[in-house]
């Protein structure tokens, strides 16, 4: 590649002027083109995916503008761009995708880039004629096929292509080790050996979910299965429970809310990845939080509550109804010093040290308590749903504003 590259769109000396006028509007010209692809890729331009979105959005915004400059500045270097493009093709072939895709998404893009331009000349009452309209068109989709070529010399590179195809196979793997339908151990022996992946004796799945739109992809252990190409990522983890593999988690994710789903034998990883995932639903409904890796087994019966949240509520409601008449403060206290009491099996000095309340304090609410819904200390059927009960309703209630 030349030391300053050069894309040349055909000549377009009569246009100069014009696109001078266009430039400022790079920006609105370059979201609509967006939202087309979007529009006609879903599945590739993932716009639930705020920070594919934002790639793609500064990808657009960049050629749309660097075409414009070149039609103002056919000398411009076009270093970057291409360097970029280039990248593009290797990232894609090291993901183990093809260009097919990719190649669509730039031709939506190209017309509908053309579209807009053409839209806003008009608008400016440039009059363009369809003499200069035709070679505009043309530049284009000349300038478009460069930037092609410069992610297909990428896509060719021969170690992106070998590191392409392991994660091809290592993808499929994924898809067969989360399938619905379970795979037979020899379908996943050979699965695996073509992913160089020696299948473990029991793992777990982790859901992730990124802190922010920034979320840069962590670097893993090798032995670690990562599915980053999905919408909903997650990783296949083996031997989940060792120290050293907890603390690699936990310094590789720091950008990422994670949930570690159960320990099971490899061909059970689906029901790992179900449970990892409702665990993260309830990190995201602010039902739970940590600043660090979420175990599902740690939080059981929020996890039951969360699936069957409308069932609990209103059981809660019924069960709980002498608390309800209260007053808010007086309801939410009574409440908090229930699920302490039946934690500590009413162990008046312990629920004191939890709620940081004085003991005779402790006292006084249970004996409301016991007033309210009956003596609960003799009987394990009736306190292991009001456990569950008082646990849904504290979860899902705000704390009333002191008065």
């Amino acid at each position: 590649m030349d030391a300053h590259p050069r894309l040349v769109p055909l000549p377009l000396p009569d246009v100069r002027e014009d696109f001078l006028a266009l430039r400022p509007l790079t920006p609105g010209i370059a979201a609509e083109v967006v939202q087309a692809i979007e529009r006609e890729l879903p599945d590739y331009a993932r716009p639930q995916d705020e920070r594919r979105t934002n790639a793609l959005a500064t990808a657009v915004d960049w050629t749309i503008g660097h075409f414009i400059d070149l039609a103002i500045n056919p000398a411009l270097p076009s270093d970057a761009i291409l360097r970029f493009y280039r990248d593009v093709g290797v990232s894609e072939a090291r993901e183990g995708r093809s260009l097919d895709t990719w190649h669509a998404a730039m031709r939506i893009g190209a017309g509908a880039a053309l579209q807009r331009l053409l839209e806003a000349s008009e608008k400016l009452k440039q009059g363009l004629t369809a003499s200069v309209i035709a070679r505009i068109t043309q530049a284009m989709f000349g300038y478009i096929d460069q930037l092609a070529a410069a992610a297909t010399a990428g896509h060719s590179d021969p170690r992106a292509r070998a590191y392409g195809d392991l994660q091809a196979a290592r993808h499929q793997l994924i898809d067969l080790l989360t399938s619905k339908e379970p795979s037979s151990p020899a379908a996943i022996q050979e699965a695996a050996a073509a992913a160089s992946w020696t299948v473990p004796r029991s793992a777990a799945a982790v859901a992730l979910l990124g802190r922010s739109s920034e979320a840069r992809r962590p670097v893993l252990a090798s032995d670690i299965l990562t599915a980053f190409h999905l919408p909903a990522p997650f990783l296949i983890v083996p031997d989940p429970g060792s120290p050293a593999r907890r603390r690699q988690l936990e310094a590789g994710l720091r950008q990422w809310h994670a949930a570690i789903g159960p320990t099971v034998p490899i061909s059970e990883i689906a029901a790992s990845l179900t449970w990892a995932r409702q665990t993260l639903d309830l990190l995201a409904q602010g039902l739970l939080t940590s600043n660090t890796s979420i175990a599902t087994e740690d939080h059981i019966p929020l996890i039951l509550i969360g699936t069957n949240r409308d069932l609990v509520i209103r059981a809660a409601s019924r069960r709980l109804a002498p608390l309800m008449d209260l007053r808010p403060q007086q309801r939410y206290r009574l409440a908090e010093t229930l699920l302490a009491s039946l934690e500590c099996d009413f162990n008046t000095t312990e629920v004191a040290r939890r709620l940081q309340i004085h003991a005779q304090t402790v006292r006084y609410r249970q004996r409301q308590l016991q007033e309210l819904l009956g003596d609960l200390r003799h009987d394990p059927g009736r306190r292991l749903e009001l456990h569950l009960l008082v646990t849904a309703w504290l979860t899902t209630t705000p704390s009333p504003p002191s008065t």
